[in-house]
């Protein structure tokens, strides 16, 4: 009626949890019925088995075919109402996981986003710029190291036989040096001049003479 005269129905919207819930009462209550119609089934062969051929077993058997195709028909419907479930559990899945996509695509929106403004600020070629002039520095700096660290050897033309002896030779001034401290200095010794003939008196004989 509502429809007819074009007014809104208030009632919510199904859901795909709401309408997989609903099929699956109907599913449970096929279920119950189809209980129900195996067991009048077993009665009915039970009661078969006991009885001669004749109007009444045949009367029996009627009515057993007739549960049975109700049953074909139940279980028909509950096939269908199961795979009706089914589709709507992967309709759900699918709808779930384009979420998630979604969610996943959002993220990496942003992230691309940020990346570019990151990116945006930097300059390769002042980068580049700075790692040749880095370079050079550490080359600077391992022609100074090596500078510094570097060896004076011995020159080539030097003969070491020459080396030897000067080196001898100082050794032995320094002997003499040695000698020379232990004994009295040159300036100490009273030595005469060799143009005297006679060395100086000294200060007591000058007195005994003038006595």
């Amino acid at each position: 009626m509502n429809r007819l005269f074009g007014a809104k129905s208030s009632a919510p919207k199904p859901t795909l949890n709401s309408a997989i819930s609903n099929v699956d009462e109907r599913v449970s209550s096929i279920d119950v019925k189809l209980a129900a119609i195996n067991a009048e089934l077993t009665g009915y062969q039970t009661k078969l088995s006991k009885m001669r051929d004749g109007p009444g077993k045949t009367a029996i058997k009627q009515k057993a075919l007739k549960v049975l195709q109700r049953r074909k028909m139940y279980e028909g419907q509950r096939d269908q109402l199961q795979q009706q479930s089914w589709n709507m559990e992967q309709a759900g899945m699918m709808q779930d996981n384009l979420k998630n996509v979604m969610t996943t695509v959002d993220a990496m929106k942003q992230t691309n986003k940020s990346l570019k403004q990151q990116y945006g600020k930097i300059n390769i070629d002042k980068i580049e710029r700075m790692q040749d002039e880095m370079a050079d520095l550490m080359d600077i700096g391992n022609d100074i190291q090596e500078s510094i660290s570097r060896s004076y050897d011995i020159p080539e033309d030097v003969d070491e036989a020459e080396l030897d002896a000067e080196l001898e030779a100082l050794g032995e001034e320094v002997e003499f040096e040695n000698m020379g401290a232990e004994s009295t200095p040159s300036f100490m010794v009273d030595e005469v001049p060799q143009f005297i003939d006679e060395p100086p008196q000294k200060t007591d004989q000058v007195k005994e003479a003038a006595g």
